[in-house]
């Protein structure tokens, strides 16, 4: 692809063949998002990113993650964050703890029910990520692909500023 590229007209920008590139990949991300998230409420309850707060929690050791951590990983604000795991809290998907190193801050974690609800849900989601993600890709692509998925997630996530 040419690095240099002129742009001058609104026709030039919308027909910009990395322009089109980005948003062949951000619809795709988008209606999968949907499609995904959408199997996940029907059949799980719960929404896409409660199921990913439950497996950044389902990753992590005893006793937890504090609020910040998990605030990071999702991209997060505090606040958000906060919202996010009082709604799971009172789903009984997560319990607050006390954190041993430091007396005022609370970790959270997952709950027996938090724990079958990670099982159930991942199940329902690789069988949809093999269905809507990879089933429509060439298989001998697989590999490189979710490599240069990899590859772009980290990158993206290594230029992000840390929250404080």
């Amino acid at each position: 692809m040419d690095e240099r590229v002129e742009i001058a007209t609104a026709k030039q920008a919308a027909n910009n063949e990395l322009v089109l590139a980005f948003g062949r990949l951000q619809g795709a991300a988008n209606r999968l998002e949907y499609i995904l998230g959408r199997a996940l409420e029907v059949e799980c309850g719960i929404s896409h990113l409660m199921f990913e707060v439950l497996l950044i929690l389902g990753r992590a050791d005893e006793p937890g993650l504090s609020m910040r951590a998990v605030a990071q990983e999702q991209v997060l604000t505090t606040g958000g964050a906060t919202r996010l795991v009082d709604r799971m809290e009172a789903a009984g998907l997560v319990e607050r703890a006390e954190d041993p190193g430091d007396r005022r801050g609370r970790l959270v974690r997952l709950t027996p029910l938090g724990e079958e609800t990670a099982v159930a849900a991942a199940r329902v989601h690789v069988e949809n990520i093999r269905r809507y993600f990879l089933a429509p890709l060439p298989p001998e692509d697989l590999d490189r692909f979710t490599e240069n998925l990899r590859i772009l997630s980290h990158s993206a996530r290594d230029t992000l500023p840390r929250l404080p």
